[in-house]
């Protein structure tokens, strides 16, 4: 049964990104993307849950949106403004329904990186 998940890793700090919001967009062609989903990461930088579960899935196309900028902001770390990194954008796509999505992100105020994990 396939589901998605993410986790957020801060790598100024070296440590889960707790307290960073995000949200979950359905990218449909010409419309809109809307939002499907809302969460705030937990101590562990995950979700309470996953973004998709069985029921949930569908192939498409996605994308995941993390408040990078307020995140290291509520840390205390001083940011230009504006800052270099505001928002993470991962525009993605899943082509099973049934397969195991999961998408990582490494994070500091100065640089980002992803990638289809396990």
């Amino acid at each position: 049964m396939g589901h998605l998940s993410t986790h957020v890793l801060d790598t100024m700090h070296g440590c889960p990104a707790a307290g960073m919001q995000g949200r979950l967009l359905r990218v449909d062609g010409a419309a809109a993307p809307r939002t499907i989903a809302s969460f705030t990461l937990d101590a562990d930088g995950r979700p309470d849950g996953p973004l998709l579960d069985a029921q949930a899935m569908a192939a498409g196309r996605y994308r995941l949106v993390f408040g990078v900028a307020a995140y290291f902001r509520a840390r205390g770390v001083a940011l230009p403004e504006p800052p270099f990194i505001d928002e993470v954008a991962l525009d993605f796509g899943i082509a099973d329904a049934a397969g195991h999505y999961h998408v990582p992100l490494l994070v500091s105020p100065w640089s980002y990186s992803t990638y289809r994990g396990s």
